[in-house]
C-alpha cells in the first residue's frame, strides 16, 4: 500500500483553477463552484493514489478531472513524499501553452 503523500499545488496551477472558475460561472452560476469541488476531490485521490496515472511527457503525469475537459499536471516527489501539482489545463487548449519551467 502506498504511503499518502504531501500536496504541493504551485501558484500557476491555483491561477489556471481561479481562470477556470470564472469562465464556468460566466457560463452557468454555480459551475464553476462546481469545478473547483470535483478538482478539490481530484487533489484527495492523488495524495493516495499519485503512481496510478501514466506519465505524459517527461516526469509528468497527468489525471483527467470527470466530467471537465480538464486534466491535473503533477509531479511525483517521492524523497520529499510530495505531489506536486504544476498544472490544471484545459484539454482544449494549445499544448505549447503548457511549458513551465521548475
Amino acid at each position: 500500500m502506498l504511503k499518502k503523500f504531501t500536496l504541493d499545488i504551485e501558484p500557476e496551477a491555483f491561477d489556471d483553477i481561479q481562470e477556470a472558475v470564472d469562465f464556468y460561472n460566466s457560463r452557468k452560476p454555480g459551475l464553476g463552484k462546481r469545478f473547483y469541488n470535483t478538482v478539490d476531490k481530484h487533489f484527495d485521490l492523488l495524495k493516495k493514489n499519485y503512481f496510478s496515472f501514466a506519465v505524459h511527457y517527461d516526469d509528468i503525469r497527468c489525471i483527467p478531472i470527470k466530467k471537465f475537459p480538464y486534466m491535473i499536471h503533477y509531479r511525483v516527489l517521492e524523497s520529499q513524499q510530495t505531489v506536486s501539482v504544476k498544472a490544471v489545463f484545459c484539454t482544449h487548449d494549445n499544448p505549447g501553452k503548457w511549458e513551465r519551467e521548475d
